[in-house]
């Protein structure tokens, strides 16, 4: 569930725990969260004694920039979460890595469902890593509706789906999709090659109005409570949302109902007259 906002709140407040530190010892106790490198040994052998130069983001993926041109990338999946706190703290249940700092912080990743992971790539592995097939960044300049235009041309798949395969922009899911396309006034099931250029240019003006509120508010933590910022709090952006689990309730807009279709597998929350 973690999108850009969430993963931005945590890189936040990692990055002053993580940077200029250096990872003495690593634990990784299940392999499927270290499934991206050889095994969850060598995953062990490139944490142990690194140092971490620098904290940042592409899309949903945290990137941490290593000395000896080391890269650490980690993906939340549906119910990671990154904590950190003493040794003498017990660990919460499904925490399958541990790397302990030269401060004394230790800090966790807690995945019950193991859908996400972590890895530690050397340069030319980099290359071939699942970061080299995103789009430009959803929260940077180099996403614009030129940018997005080239990218869609020709695409006759729904622009929902579009939106979830990180290609044409990298960051936003099945939440903040529907939010951006919501504001824009496009209809999910439009094609990416009939998007006008001005929808375009408001998918790119609401992709930053949606981000920004979701990163001010820590992101979005629904019911189930899969996502909890690093501190333990949870994300206050649920009640901002416009449509995203609103079916039957009214439009903020025009006070039309909220329907739900499902777009390639996927729950869709839109007006039908605000997006027609």
């Amino acid at each position: 569930m973690p999108e850009l906002p969430e993963v931005e709140t945590t890189r936040r407040h990692l990055e002053p725990v993580l940077v200029g530190r250096v990872i003495e010892e690593a634990i990784v106790s299940h392999p499927r969260t270290a499934r991206r490198n050889a095994s969850a040994e060598e995953l062990v052998t490139r944490l142990r004694g690194r140092r971490v130069e620098a904290l940042r983001r592409h899309g949903k993926f945290l990137v941490g920039d290593l000395d000896e041109g080391w890269t650490l990338i980690a993906h939340l999946g549906m119910s990671g979460r990154f904590s950190f706190g003493s040794p003498e703290e017990e660990p919460p249940v499904h925490t399958h890595v541990l790397l302990h700092l030269d401060d004394g912080t230790v800090v966790r990743f807690t995945d019950p469902r193991t859908f996400g992971f972590v890895a530690v790539f050397d340069e030319d592995e980099m290359a071939s890593s699942p970061l080299g097939r995103l789009g430009p960044d959803a929260w940077s300049d180099a996403f614009d509706a030129s940018v997005l235009a080239e990218s869609l041309a020709g695409r006759t798949a729904p622009i929902k789906a579009l939106l979830l395969d990180q290609g044409p922009v990298a960051g936003l899911g099945n939440i903040y999709a529907d939010e951006v396309l919501h504001r824009a006034k496009v209809h999910p099931l439009t094609p990416g090659r009939d998007i006008p250029m001005d929808r375009l240019e408001a998918m790119v003006t609401a992709t930053r109005e949606v981000l920004a509120e979701a990163i001010e508010a820590g992101g979005t933590t629904l019911d189930d409570l899969a996502y909890l910022l690093p501190d333990g709090r949870a994300g206050e952006n649920l009640d901002r949302l416009r449509v995203y689990g609103r079916t039957g309730e009214p439009c903020v807009v025009c006070g039309t109902p909220i329907e739900r279709i499902v777009v390639r597998a996927r729950s869709t929350h839109f007006c039908p007259d605000c997006q027609h």
